[in-house]
């Protein structure tokens, strides 16, 4: 009656339209004859999509939760040592999984507003002489403080030092969205899920994985069934699935990959960037509010999480754009509950759209006591937004 609920969290996305419509299709047989003609081209454009023409990308029926699992029981035994950097909610929640699963942690603790510490893993790995770390876990991009990484450098450092170790990347928030590069970074396991950049619904885990991480399943052993990468194999060549695939969200992804490729990767990545940056000037328009990101070397193209001012609870903000004003914002997630908003800018997304989130945690800024004179983020983001994608 009222209009449209608006949707700014960094995930699940706005789902375009014409990927709906394909999603709104009678159930269909997965294991017909034809089934396999149209799951294998999917398949390999997804390849495209992570940059990749000598790995394997798996979809499984799970989230980007079920593939960071996947990636480490396929690929480690308990008891092997790890490098990781703990930074945000997400990136603490993968290293809590590999503790929980036997792993032996090296973790690095960052602070918030800061990505994975290159220059640190760089000297762990030239001190690892007898190569005891079997694997380097990085998060792309941190969901939780919008920040992200430089995945290239932490390529660069395991190849400085002659290391071997696998290269796990969280790409959840990244990839389909800003530059994300599966050979040229040699990335051996690389995680996302379809709610983000790939503009579906919640329930496709999407995996990434290498020769080199393939070849490393000969010797591991953890326990692991459903996400077996063995029983994926075994049908995948025919473009069949050893138990029910999601195939609507196939049908949507076959629209959302069509989209994404007929865009070009690349011009994906320059959009992102130019989008985020109309929502990082109009952060720095509002007194008192600031990016968590502790410069723009760490600022995401993905997702913009924002100190409310001083006194001012940030949940009040999330509550009254959601309740007043028909906006749902992300909250603050761990230690930046109450203190922290969010803004997702990935997916299905225009300027237009961007300025009516501004506005919308303009006036729950204000409504909840925020000094910040009207209209202010909007217009700086309006005169970005006026200037082409650079």
């Amino acid at each position: 009656m009222y209009g449209n609920q608006h949707l700014f969290i960094p995930g699940p996305t706005n789902v375009p339209e014409p990927v709906r419509q394909a999603m709104n299709i009678p159930m269909e047989d997965m294991r017909a004859p034809d089934f396999g003609a149209f799951t294998k081209p999917l398949l390999a454009d997804l390849k495209k999509v992570y940059r990749t023409e000598t790995g394997t990308v798996f979809l499984y029926p799970s989230s980007g939760t079920g593939m960071w699992e996947t990636a480490i029981t396929n690929t480690l035994n308990v008891g092997d040592h790890v490098l990781m950097s703990r930074f945000g909610q997400f990136s603490l929640l993968w290293v809590d999984m590999a503790e929980r699963l036997g792993l032996v942690v090296d973790v690095i603790d960052v602070e918030w507003g800061k990505g994975v510490p290159v220059e640190q893993y760089a000297k762990k790995l030239a001190a690892d002489k007898e190569h005891k770390i079997k694997a380097v876990f990085a998060t792309q991009n941190e969901t939780a403080t919008g920040v992200g990484s430089d995945i290239a450098g932490v390529r660069a450092a395991l190849d400085a030092a002659n290391h071997p170790a696998l290269l796990f990347v969280d790409g959840v928030s990244s990839i389909g969205s800003v530059e994300f590069e599966m050979d040229k970074w040699g990335v051996d396991c690389a995680v996302s899920g379809s709610q983000k950049g790939f503009m579906l619904p919640a329930g496709l885990g999407i995996l990434g994985v290498s020769q080199k991480a393939l070849d490393a399943r000969a010797n591991a052993r953890m326990p692991r069934c459903y996400f077996d990468l063995q029983d994926m194999l075994n049908l995948n060549g025919d473009g069949y699935f050893p138990y029910t695939p999601a195939t609507q969200l196939f049908r949507g992804l076959r629209v959302s990959l069509d989209m994404l490729l007929e865009a070009g990767m690349e011009n994906v990545w320059a959009r992102q960037g130019w989008l985020a940056a109309g929502v990082h000037k109009a952060v720095a328009a509002w007194d008192g509010c600031e990016l968590v990101a502790r410069g723009p070397e760490w600022a995401s193209d993905t997702v913009s999480a924002i100190y409310a001012p001083e006194g001012v609870d940030a949940r009040d903000v999330i509550s009254g754009a959601y309740n007043k004003y028909q906006t749902s914002l992300g909250t603050g997630l761990n230690k930046l509950m109450g203190k922290a908003f969010r803004i997702g800018h990935l997916g299905s997304l225009n300027p237009v759209m961007l300025c009516g989130a501004i506005s919308a945690a303009e006036m729950a800024l204000r409504d909840a006591g925020a000094k910040i004179v009207p209209g202010s983020g909007v217009a700086a983001a309006q005169e970005h937004y006026r200037k082409p994608v650079a």
